[in-house]
């Protein structure tokens, strides 16, 4: 039986919550801490639980039953969280993103390649049915090769939402819809297609002049071969109509899914390949669905290599290359260049610091909200 530890009882905490609740046989939550120690104490009795709740994360890690923790804090802690629990014998399951910069994620995999310790980050749409049916497409290769990927992570937020007290800024939240929602869309595109070699962006603050962030940006990654993939991050997109879709020479697939395949007239104009377009259906009918989803998914990943000593699905080096392909966004659009991947230590974004100094900011964060009296979330669709 697996103890787990809890790190933050905001927003995105339940999620974890019900997930580990998944699993009473395998693992008990056995604590929970928050600066605001009130909020554990109400998430504690409206899950049942009992457990301990500490205002200190540190004093929590002092705990040598604890096997796994969840990180379910603001970005710029993350890195500290995890490499002093790591360092305390623990394993880690991080939200996204990782951390705040390159050079925290590197000091994160360095404590836990030191400690013989897993760490994880959450990427949980990896773990829904569509998305693991679209991978398996593409490696199958019946598209041909890669030619354009269209990345749409479109989200809606109002004007409040970066009036809560660590929103809005490059130092606490590390930046606005690129690195906070995006990432989703950012993660399953590298994970499915790979890392471009170049990136070249823009971005903009069209509808939050609460926020020194982005709520927009656009961005072409250019691949070796000449495929090129656009992302467009947005929290200004009503109806949040989210989707991948990705040309290969032969056919194209998506999520949501749909599959059409042409092949070549004479004269060059297309015609229907129905036949292939048949069979990459097949393929994707014929593929298992997910026994788990979402976070509730990740976490059966996790617990299970902790018990068989294996492989996650999502490691930190996986986590580090999500931000990688982010930084590289911020770090062309604020500086009006064209970046090339991989990013070293001698980029200007490498260090928060570097970030801090270097990323647009585009106006002052007006308003400060301890917390919302509505904590309830939206995490946009299955894709």
């Amino acid at each position: 039986m697996l103890k787990i530890g809890i790190i933050g009882t905001g927003a995105i905490a339940p999620s974890h919550m019900e997930a580990y609740l998944s699993f009473p046989d395998r693992c008990k939550i056995v604590a929970l801490c928050d600066i605001y120690p009130e909020k554990a104490e109400h998430i504690a009795s409206r899950f049942n639980l009992n457990t301990d709740v500490y205002d200190d994360y540190k004093s929590m890690l002092e705990r040598v039953d604890i096997d796994l923790i969840s990180i379910c804090t603001p970005p710029y802690t993350h890195a500290d969280m995890s490499i002093d629990a790591l360092t305390a014998g623990k394993h880690v399951l991080v939200e996204k993103p990782m951390a705040s910069s390159l050079e925290e994620c590197d000091r994160m995999l360095a404590a836990a390649e030191n400690n013989k310790k897993i760490l994880s980050v959450v990427a949980q749409n990896r773990f829904r049915t569509p998305m693991m049916k679209l991978k398996q497409v593409l490696d199958s290769k019946l598209i041909g090769p890669i030619v354009h990927t269209q990345v749409d992570s479109y989200w809606w937020r109002g004007h409040s939402y970066y009036d809560l007290w660590w929103r809005g800024t490059w130092e606490k939240e590390g930046g606005g819809c690129t690195l906070n929602h995006a990432v989703h869309h950012i993660d399953l595109f590298q994970w499915m297609n790979g890392m471009p070699d170049e990136i070249t962006a823009v971005m903009s603050n069209a509808a939050h002049d609460n926020a020194e962030v982005e709520d927009i940006s656009i961005a072409i990654g250019k691949y070796p071969d000449g495929s090129l993939a656009q992302m467009t991050s947005s929290v200004i997109h009503h109806g949040e109509e989210q989707q991948l879709i990705f040309q290969g020479k032969n056919a194209r697939v998506s999520a949501p899914w749909k599959v059409k395949a042409s092949k070549s007239k004479e004269n060059g104009f297309p015609i229907e390949d129905n036949d292939l377009g048949a069979k990459i259906q097949q393929v994707y009918e014929d593929l298992p669905e997910v026994q788990f989803e979402g976070h509730t998914g990740q976490i059966d990943d996790v617990l299970t290599a902790i018990e068989n000593n294996q492989e996650v699905l999502i490691t930190g080096k996986q986590g580090k290359q999500t931000l990688e392909l982010i930084t590289a966004i911020y770090q062309s659009a604020s500086l009006g260049c064209t970046v090339k991947l991989p990013l070293k230590s001698d980029s200007p974004f490498y260090t928060h610091e570097g970030i801090m100094k270097q990323a647009t900011h585009f106006y002052e964060k007006k308003t400060s909200v301890k917390n919302f009296s509505e904590n309830k979330i939206t995490t946009g669709g299955n894709h």
